[in-house]
């Protein structure tokens, strides 16, 4: 069994940025204003760390691939157990569905063709599906994925900031600079939006379910999450700066406003530009495919207790990946996919 155990630091570190680092998630932050950075500091010092250092304390203490699930059940019983697992489940499918509109929805601005409604569909079904099935891999097998989507990630991160940068120096900021604008605040807007880099900080806990590929999951937790947690802040500090540097933040689009800030800064269509949109459509497999591994074996320990449906606890016989909760999330995402038209 021991021999299993083949996930190194370096591949918790990178698998701690692929699921917490969301870098479509920085364009929503930007569109707060200058406010963002105040925020994001204030929620990296109250919310991020505290968070990160709860998370490697339980991760250590209770070893297992149950997670948040199991913490919950040890503490409050079946009943919350079984909640928390449900509601942990249903965001990570309907997450998967959103994303995948998003995928021809990018193919569209990187090629600037339209793309019909039939072939849309058919993209987007394709998506779901070979998350489903890279799903279906051990984690430590499918740790390429992880890094590769990590270092993905970064280099979109650094392009569009350091672009930021450049495009200030050269055209001077697309929004107004003074001070004042910099303090947070509270209008019911801004407050809004606070949820949103909420959300850009979760994922912390889905490393603790990959303690059965670790080689040494009490050493390397706490170093991946301390590790990744700071270099994270620095990305999502970095990627919003660029976003908010070239982009008015009344017209940052929610959902791509990192392809609109390297088209206004490089050029639609530029070689640039087809190459980040190439890079960020691979990172959405990896933020598919890493929070996948969590969410599974979280609804697979929770229906093996009998506090989720039996058909989330169906395992492969030739590797114990809980391909059950997977195709469930196919299905559902599928049909939430072909609902909507």
């Amino acid at each position: 069994m021991a021999k299993n155990k083949k996930f190194r630091l370096v591949d918790a570190i990178l698998s701690v940025i692929t699921v917490v680092f969301v870098a479509e998630a920085a364009a929503p932050a930007a569109a707060i204003g200058n406010s963002q950075f105040f925020w994001w500091i204030f929620l990296i010092i109250a919310f991020l760390l505290p968070y990160g250092l709860v998370v490697s304390e339980l991760g250590t203490t209770y070893d297992d691939e149950g997670g948040l699930y199991d913490w919950v059940r040890r503490a409050f019983g079946d009943k919350w157990g079984s909640r928390v697992s449900w509601y942990y489940w249903i965001n990570f499918p309907l997450w998967m569905a959103s994303l995948a509109f998003l995928f021809p929805e990018t193919i569209s601005m990187i090629t600037g063709m339209e793309i019909g409604l039939v072939p849309s569909l058919a993209i987007e079904l394709a998506f779901i599906w070979i998350v489903v099935f890279l799903s279906f891999s051990k984690v430590s097998d499918s740790a390429w994925i992880l890094n590769l989507a990590a270092v993905l990630k970064v280099g979109i991160a650094l392009v569009v900031g350091g672009l930021g940068i450049w495009y200030a120096v050269n055209f001077g900021f697309a929004n107004d600079m003074a001070p004042e604008t910099f303090l947070p605040a509270l209008d019911s807007n801004s407050l809004t939006y606070l949820s949103i880099i909420l959300f850009n900080f979760m994922g912390f806990e889905v490393i603790t379910t990959y303690v059965g590929s670790m080689e040494n999951p009490n050493k390397q937790i706490p170093r991946a999450i301390i590790a990744g947690g700071i270099a994270i802040a620095a990305l999502y500090l970095f990627s919003s700066f660029g976003i908010g540097a070239a982009i008015p933040a009344m017209d940052i689009s929610l959902d791509s406003g990192i392809m609109d800030a390297v088209g206004i800064m490089a050029g639609v269509g530029s070689v640039l530009f087809i190459v980040v949109g190439v890079v960020f459509l691979i990172t959405l497999f990896g933020n598919m495919v890493s929070w996948s591994f969590g969410v599974n074996f979280v609804a697979e320990h929770a229906a093996r207790k009998k506090n989720m449906p039996k058909v989330f606890a169906h395992e492969s016989e030739k590797n114990q990946m809980p391909t059950g909760a997977a195709i469930v999330n196919g299905v559902v995402a599928s049909v939430l996919v072909l609902l909507s038209p």
